[in-house]
């Protein structure tokens, strides 16, 4: 068959550096093909000259074809002039970002977006172009579809932000999509959807897809081959099923060691860091205290969001986004929440930090009430309680060496160690200490990520709210951060409340498991009571959607079933019942039918 794409000797360079060298690989019609990596290896690159658009980040190609082979005959992208190029972006290469939040225009709505690429390479109405994204964030999954048109990206969930991308990228149905980590930011259940849709619209159109990402499972579930990069070179390439049955290059194998796998931590009492290729030391379980001392106390917390409307922009009604949540987290141990995008996860995180005000409830931190401190009292209460953030480079400062970024918080609190501290703190999230001196624009999205992690250890809080704080990891790295979040567990007694949608992350890491949908905790346990004895109807969906990082166990065979997720939005005179729960186990809770 003749490929639909195909990159020979590519080689991308910045500033004299080269960043891939002497790729090659080809993309049949119908055919998806993985590219696997560790973060800064050269996969987004590859994609980025394949649209040439990596000339806008600085980047040069020094060599090589990218051929497309269109209707009218071959074309070497690499050649190609600008006039083209806007034709076939999007017409006929659609591209999903790594970064929704950077790939959004802030000032625009979330029509205007989606249409704007409609109207330019269909003949559409202003109308049918509306129809036609309208039907578009249906097929995506995106609630109250209507609603979400009239918005900005400031105003969805980084889930929904995400949707609204892989949205914008299919719109015109392309014949190759180049996908770039576009499951990062999504929960299990939307992840497989998205998976599904992607594989149905491969199967219908013949559309080929070029996928990167940092997920095994997702690899195993999705490809028919896989290339594998690893500082800007193919290190392995082959069919899905033999690179994972018989990975013949050492970073093959290192990779697929990296991946946690949902169901290894049965019948173990305590979670416990992964074992890396190449790492001899013992591992050593997180053991909870023989006698538990409370640390976030957390009752009745409500959270709501106001829907403005009208001329006059009055509120109309509330999101009600953390509806009568309650737990309680020990010192030293980690509560993990999960649950879908938009269930109110972060919100209640935000909550508890208030960096967004409750509407009601608790919080107290180490026997302190969070909320009722003044301004001065809670600044300095924040040295004990610190987030990382969901999108790193939302969060770091554009115009901030790292070495700033990282001293600052040590500097606002008055401590002690300064530029050492912050090499320090490199070493420890396995960065080289001379990216001191670099911005964030200059760091991969993983490398950004690790700075975060780094920057919230500065202060040395007793609690870290990590909303996300792996999910933009590449499997390798993602295990070395996860097994540094446990080693710095046990040796500085922190206590972690993790947000994810990743499973078989959760079940790594968490003490206890708390399972959120629609702002409410349905399900609240010890991980080995949740995982190995789910007993509420959500829980037991999230488990079943969880890709398997095996090719020979694939769960994209059956088409979409949409099932619509309830709205959030009440009137202002809505009293939602209190949140009671049935006890199935000890310290096992199960949420009633509201």
């Amino acid at each position: 068959m003749t490929a639909l794409v195909s990159i020979d000797k590519l080689r991308v360079g910045f500033g004299g550096a080269a960043a891939v060298k002497d790729v090659s690989f080809d993309i049949a019609p119908g055919e998806t093909v993985c590219i696997v990596g560790e973060s800064g290896s050269g996969k987004s690159v590859t994609s980025l000259s394949l649209m040439r658009l990596v000339e806008f980040g600085g980047g040069e190609i020094l060599d090589g074809r990218l051929v497309l082979d269109r209707e009218s005959g071959p074309l070497d992208l690499a050649r190609a002039d600008t006039e083209t190029m806007q034709q076939i972006r999007g017409g006929e290469i659609g591209m999903i970002f790594q970064e929704p939040m950077t790939s959004l225009n802030p000032v625009f709505t979330i029509e205007r977006q989606l249409t704007d690429g409609l109207r330019m390479h269909q003949p559409l109405s202003a109308t049918q172009a509306r129809a036609r994204a309208l039907e578009l964030l249906k097929e995506v999954r995106i609630p109250e579809p209507e609603r979400r048109l009239r918005q900005y990206p400031h105003e969805l969930s980084g889930g929904m932000r995400q949707r609204v991308v892989i949205a914008i990228a299919m719109a015109c149905r392309p014949r190759l999509l180049i996908a770039d980590e576009p499951t990062t930011a999504l929960d299990v259940t939307i992840q497989a959807e998205i998976l599904a849709l992607i594989n149905r619209l491969k199967r219908e159109t013949g559309m080929a897809v070029m996928f990167i990402t940092h997920d095994m499972a997702v690899v195993a579930q999705i490809a028919d081959r896989v290339v594998v990069m690893y500082r800007g070179d193919v290190v392995e390439t082959g069919p899905v099923a033999e690179i994972f049955a018989n990975p013949r290059a050492e970073y093959t194998r290192a990779l697929l060691a990296a991946v946690p796998r949902l169901g290894e931590m049965k019948g173990k009492a305590a979670p416990e860091p992964l074992r890396l290729v190449g790492d001899d030391r013992a591992v050593t379980p997180l053991t909870p205290r023989a006698v538990p001392e409370p640390l976030l106390e957390v009752r009745n917390l409500t959270t709501r969001f106001p829907v403005k409307g009208g001329v006059l922009r009055r509120t109309v009604a509330q999101v009600h986004a953390v509806e009568d949540v309650s737990f309680t987290l020990n010192k030293g141990e980690t509560l993990s929440l999960v649950g879908e995008s938009g269930c109110g996860k972060s919100s209640c995180g935000r909550s508890i930090l208030r960096l967004v005000e409750p509407v009601s409830g608790s919080v107290f931190l180490g026997g302190d009430d969070v909320l009722a401190q003044t301004k001065p009292a809670l600044r300095a209460m924040r040295r004990r309680m610190q987030m990382i953030f969901q999108d790193p480079f939302a969060s770091l400062n554009p115009y901030m060496r790292l070495q700033a970024q990282i001293t600052e918080p040590m500097k606002n609190f008055g401590i002690d160690g300064g530029i050492e501290k912050a090499a320090e703190l490199l070493d420890r999230v396995d960065l080289p200490r001379d990216y001191l001196r670099r911005f964030p624009h200059e760091l991969s999205g993983g490398q950004r990520q690790r700075i975060a992690i780094a920057r919230a250890l500065a202060v040395s809080p007793s609690l870290i709210v990590a909303d996300e704080a792996v999910s933009a990891l590449d499997v390798s790295v993602q295990a070395q951060v996860l097994n540094l979040m446990m080693e710095l567990q046990a040796d500085l007694d922190l206590s972690f409340l993790f947000i994810s949608h990743d499973m078989a992350v959760v079940e790594r890491v968490s003490h206890h498991v708390a399972v959120m949908y629609l702002g409410r905790i349905v399900e609240i346990g010890p991980r080995a009571a949740v995982f190995e004895n789910p007993q509420h109807a959500y829980t037991r969906a999230l488990m079943a959607a969880v890709p398997i990082a095996d090719p020979a166990t694939r769960k994209l065979d059956g088409d979409l079933r949409f099932k619509p997720i309830p709205s959030p939005i009440f009137p202002l005179d809505h009293q939602p019942a209190p949140s009671v729960y049935d006890t199935v186990g000890q310290n096992h809770r199960v949420l009633k039918e509201v």
